[in-house]
């Protein structure tokens, strides 16, 4: 066994593009036009691992975004790494702990570690991370629209795609009717719908109200933070509750699962730091049978294609985030791009790493600031400067 996954001179580098979205998406936190996105990338070995930083452009839907979390990887978390004796990408959380929070971009670095172990193991990421799904199913995510009959365009336009869920954004005034117009073009389509946090239990009779609607599930409808509220709504309803932004780690789905505070769990890779503690909490949503998803953040391919290796575990068994690149991006930064087959289903790659190649020609088109970080046999870690890409 190796004493360390980088014996030899290892390069870091971090940095951000910029990717206009095809689509306004909207939730009840703002309209997303435009992704800052913040890559890592590992060079180890003759392989390079990447990762990516799902935090948002500003800090709503978590207390992260692009321009702290930079901070954090260049100042605090590639040099930790680089300074710790790493045998393999499960021991970066310890060598990150010193760190609080930054979940976000602590995934994004962890998450290009064990891309770039599972390419020098020569074996696929999803088998590394204990993966057993060939095939994964997918649902889609659908922002709020500007009426009704958009909508309905865009709803039928994924079920001819084969999307096996539709997930309906909402918030308080943006809800009941739109329900009622989808239940009655579609009445028997797999429906969940995603609230974001904005409802407030003086609004439990307004929620209950959904249940008619015999949806999947209602995800976070209540506080980001909270589990006690939820698991006094969730006693008043049919419908199964899903957390999103309240499940940090796996004490977190724990306490939610103890509290009764929902049926179902969201895993997001950035939510949680990364795939170490993404497998944490699955595990113990399998052991108490809790059904599991994994949620999307708007991510380019490279994101992507982690939440196909993490989808592949055994307890993901609803339909998924993880949809086609032709749905967000002109031009994505992966090759071949994610597809989804007319059955609602994406194909686990079954090559060593994270089975897509990057198209580095575009990311460096794409990109706006970048810095390096280097060391030789661990013995020091020295940055070499921002590069700007352009103005």
């Amino acid at each position: 066994p190796r004493s360390t996954l980088f014996p030899y001179t290892t390069l870091f580098r971090s940095r951000e593009i910029r990717m206009p979205l095809l689509q306004p998406f909207e939730t009840s936190f703002g309209r997303t036009t435009e992704r800052r996105i913040l890559l890592v990338e590992v060079e180890s070995e003759g392989v390079t691992g990447w990762g990516e930083c799902t935090a948002g452009e500003h800090p709503s839907f978590s207390g992260e975004c692009t321009d702290t979390a930079w901070l954090m990887l260049t100042n605090e978390l590639i040099p930790a790494v680089l300074h710790s004796e790493i045998d393999s990408a499960g021991a970066c959380p310890k060598a990150m702990s010193h760190v609080r929070g930054n979940r976000m971009a602590k995934a994004a670095l962890e998450n290009a570690v064990w891309d770039a172990e599972s390419q020098q193991l020569g074996i696929p990421l999803w088998e590394l991370l204990g993966g057993v799904r060939k095939k994964i199913p997918c649902g889609v995510s659908l922002g709020i629209q500007s009426s009704t009959e958009k909508l309905m365009e865009i709803i039928e336009q994924e079920l001819a795609a084969g999307y096996q869920r539709i997930k309906l954004k909402c918030k308080p005034g943006h809800d009941v009717l739109m329900f009622e117009a989808v239940r009655t073009r579609w009445p028997d389509i797999v429906l969940s719908c995603d609230a974001n946090g904005s409802y407030r239990l003086k609004d439990q009779e307004l929620l209950r109200s959904f249940d008619v609607f015999n949806m999947l599930m209602i995800e976070q409808p209540l506080w980001h933070n909270d589990f006690y509220f939820h698991s006094l709504l969730q006693r008043q309803l049919e419908t199964s509750i899903c957390l999103d932004e309240s499940i940090r780690n796996r004490r977190d789905a724990l306490a939610a699962i103890e509290m009764e505070s929902c049926r179902i769990i969201n895993i997001k890779l950035g939510r949680v730091g990364g795939f170490s503690e993404a497998i944490r909490v699955h595990n113990v949503t399998a052991e108490r049978g809790i059904p599991a998803w994994c949620g999307g953040m708007l991510e380019t391919g490279i994101g992507r294609s982690h939440n196909i290796a993490l989808s592949s575990l055994q307890n993901f068994i609803l339909p998924g985030d993880v949809s086609a690149s032709a749905r967000y991006w002109e031009e994505d930064i992966i090759e071949p791009a994610v597809e989804v087959s007319r059955k609602g289903e994406i194909s686990v790659p079954q090559v060593a790493g994270r089975g897509f190649e990057v198209k580095r020609e575009r990311v460096e088109k794409l990109t706006v600031r970048s810095e390096r970080l280097h060391a030789r046999n661990k013995a020091h870690a020295e940055p070499t400067g921002a590069i700007k890409a352009r103005a």
